[in-house]
């Protein structure tokens, strides 16, 4: 983020993240769980392992079981298998969760038209470092373009973001342009549907009352506000899903499978919002020339400079 405030200059989880924040006039509830998961991701065990470049760092279920969190691959130049996923972009893209930015700023060294959105503030200002533009922003509060964007991300595992699939496909949904495409990584080889409690810890451990759990946990909030649905400390909701059950969740929501694939051992599903194109003339379009109101999308809604210098968007 250049110091451009919502106006970033470089390219915001699995653990990546744009969670819901906390709604207006409501501590509980949907809202306040939003609000804390935000928190958690904006945690100093976040911040600190991609201020490193790399882990260990955990997504664990309120009953201990551990989700590892690839930083060392988010941090790290978009990959092959990257590469087949911004391939398939149509359009000016949103990278929902982008977390360090290597797909947005892969995109911007392309000179395609790309946005990410994080709630961490450490994950935005790394992808404008690398020459992306980045919001700081949850998915679901207001985006510059809403309804003009013509591919949405939810890679690294951001298909989980908030908990509730079918509530995250529906402000997906919103924020595309009529027949605009999503690309989702799904849980690779298995028919997985939960949703979770999870919390963001740095260590393997079980042990509750550790001082990493205690790090991921939101500072300066206490008692029952640090609750998740479960009951836990520092846990927020999170959602798993194979991309049969994405394709369940798909359908019920008016959504058209386009493809699907697995390569280097994860798996991507492509929907459209909308009636069928022809994708292949549409991505043949993308490649070659843009439509001269993608860059608008991003450019013309962009906040004014902070004068902290920190690349975050008005709230």
């Amino acid at each position: 983020m250049s110091g451009a405030r919502g106006t970033t200059s470089r390219g915001v989880s699995a653990a990546r993240s744009a969670v819901p924040v906390a709604e207006t006039g409501s501590g509980t509830g949907r809202g306040a769980l939003a609000g804390r998961a935000a928190r958690s991701w904006a945690a100093d065990p976040y911040a600190d392992a991609l201020g490193a470049g790399r882990g260990p760092l955990f997504l664990r279920r309120t009953d201990g079981w551990l989700l590892p969190l690839e930083v060392e691959r988010w941090c790290a130049r978009a990959d092959a298998v990257d590469l087949q996923v911004l391939a398939y972009c149509e359009g000016a893209v949103l990278d929902v969760g982008c977390g360090p930015g290597r797909l947005v700023a892969e995109l911007a060294a392309r000179g395609r038209p790309a946005l990410g959105i994080d709630v961490s503030e450490a994950a935005v200002a790394r992808t404008v470092r690398l020459g992306g533009q980045a919001l700081h922003r949850s998915v679901f509060e207001p985006l510059p373009g809403e309804g003009r964007w013509g591919t949405a991300l939810l890679v690294d595992g951001n298909i989980g973001i908030g908990g509730d699939p079918a509530a995250l496909l529906r402000r997906t949904a919103e924020l595309l342009a009529p027949g605009g495409l999503l690309i989702a990584e799904t849980v690779a080889g298995a028919d997985v549907d939960e949703r979770v409690d999870v919390r963001i810890v740095r260590a393997a451990h079980t042990d509750d009352d550790t001082a990493d759990d205690s790090a991921s946990e939101t500072g300066g909030e206490g008692g029952s506000d640090d609750e998740g649905a479960s009951g836990h400390r520092g846990a927020f909701p999170w959602a798993r899903l194979g991309t049969p059950a994405l394709l369940r969740h798909a359908a019920r929501g008016g959504w058209h499978a386009d493809a699907q694939w697995s390569a280097g051992g994860r798996s991507f599903v492509a929907l459209r919002n909308g009636p069928r194109r022809d994708a292949r003339r549409d991505r043949r379009t993308s490649s070659s020339a843009e439509p001269a109101n993608s860059t608008a999308v991003i450019s013309s809604q962009w906040a004014r400079k902070s004068s902290a210098g920190r690349a975050v968007a008005d709230r």
